[in-house]
């Protein structure tokens, strides 16, 4: 039997529709197996030696006297940060320049690699990069809002194959993210408590819908999932914002967090997802109401009319359901 689930945080509503599943496994049978990737693509501006056909590095590091990992501008970013914020109004119109931040973090010199597939110390790495460019586009007073996300597959928005994560940094903080923030603090302000701890502690409790744990993060298919085997990875330690993660916290991050990609990875057929890091807005980072976490959406359901009418997804396969498939799953197969 179907059922409605309310996200106890946002007070967004879901359809968790049994009925309309199909078993976790045929979502990995149901899509054609890709060709693999070469270690290096001539003509790829991500791989060694084609340095020129990036701007320079705002960050990088270095092994061997080879990089390991490069941040660049992003060459073909809808914003730039020689525009302004300033915003005009004509009559009930407002617009602002396209002022922003947009930087590409390639994560690796390989061009066959993945998020997935890289070792634990390297993902490590990668999310060190992430909170240092976030803590430096964080210091522009113009920036409201960083964005950290990464698109994996053609379904999930990606136009290069090499692996890359992407920031941007936007003078606009909008609805979209601002609501659920705001539902957040009525609740602070009502029980002066955080709905997101309290979330997690549910979560930790009720067991079902957790895939893995460690000594500072829980990752697991959330109550109210809007599609299929979609995982939220939350820090234990309240706070609000990823750039007050502890560096003697990202090993564990990045660890979970490989362990959650390969098991979507090995289980589902290497599914296109987007990765996000919800994150609190500049000058908010010690709100108490707020508790950053980091969440992975695999591409396997279209989002219908249904959904853009009402905001009211339809999920066919229980979190519950996604959860055990992805405990289950070998990863002596990866």
């Amino acid at each position: 039997m179907s059922e409605f689930r309310q996200n106890s945080v946002t007070k967004e509503w879901v359809i968790i529709a049994p009925e309309r599943a199909k078993r976790p496994d045929q979502w990995k049978h149901e899509r054609p197996a890709r060709d693999p990737l070469p270690p290096y693509r001539d003509g790829c501006p991500f791989c060694p030696g084609h340095e020129e056909m990036t701007p320079p590095a705002t960050y990088s590091v270095q092994t061997d006297d080879a990089w390991s990992l490069r941040v660049v501008p992003n060459k073909f970013a809808a914003l730039a940060p020689t525009r302004t914020p300033t915003r005009h109004a004509e009559g009930p119109f407002l617009q602002a320049d396209g002022f922003g931040i947009a930087e590409v973090v390639i994560e690796s010199p390989r061009h066959d690699e993945s998020l997935s597939t890289l070792p634990v110390e390297t993902i490590e790495q990668v999310l060190r990069a992430f909170k240092l460019r976030h803590v430096a586009m964080a210091a522009d007073p113009r920036i409201s809002l960083v964005t950290i996300f990464r698109n994996h597959g053609p379904l999930a928005g990606t136009s290069l194959e090499h692996p890359h994560s992407q920031i941007i940094a936007t003078p606009i903080v909008p609805p979209h993210v601002r609501d659920p923030w705001r539902e957040a603090q009525e609740h602070y302000d009502t029980f002066g408590t955080c709905a997101y701890c309290e979330l997690l502690r549910a979560e930790i409790k009720q067991e079902a819908r957790v895939i893995g744990e460690t000594d500072h993060f829980v990752a697991f298919c959330p109550w109210s999932s809007k599609t299929p085997f979609e995982v939220r990875v939350f820090p234990r330690r309240h706070h609000a914002s990823y750039t007050w993660s502890h560096d003697s916290e990202l090993y564990d991050l990045a660890y979970l967090l490989k362990d959650a990609l390969e098991r979507l990875r090995v289980g589902l057929g290497n599914p296109d997802y987007n990765l996000l890091i919800r994150s609190a807005a500049s000058g908010d980072e010690d709100a108490r109401h707020l508790h950053w976490y980091l969440v992975i959406v695999p591409k396997l359901s279209t989002t219908a009319g249904f959904e853009m009418g009402t905001g009211i997804y339809i999920n066919p396969t229980a979190p519950e359901v996604a959860a055990e498939f992805l405990r289950k799953v070998n990863l002596s197969e990866a």
